[in-house]
């Protein structure tokens, strides 16, 4: 289903609503900034997410873009653990729901 090549696509998104994406890529330039937590960090935030999110264009540019803020494979190991516990815990803690 995803072709990463489609991802040029956006430039028609850019051209078709401007505004809003002009405001789109500042946010987003901004989220990934240093700050009270490096650059390295919020990409490996940004890989488990996207785990969890199962969003392969993400997973893709975001694995790439932790591995040249400096991510060992270790530390994407551990992000992908951490995805995986919290999509677990939500089922185990959802499943308290089915209990009257």
């Amino acid at each position: 289903m995803h072709d990463m090549a489609k991802l040029q696509n956006l430039k028609k998104l850019d051209g078709g609503a401007p505004d809003a994406m002009k405001a789109f890529w500042a946010f987003d330039k901004a989220a990934f900034q240093d700050g009270a937590l490096s650059a390295l960090n919020k990409q490996l935030i940004a890989v488990a997410v996207a785990l969890t999110t199962q969003c392969p264009y993400c997973i893709e540019v975001h694995k790439q873009e932790a591995r040249k803020a400096g991510a060992t494979d270790e530390q994407l190991a551990e992000a992908a653990v951490v995805a995986a516990a919290i999509r677990a815990g939500g089922a185990i803690t959802h499943a308290t729901h089915l209990y009257d």
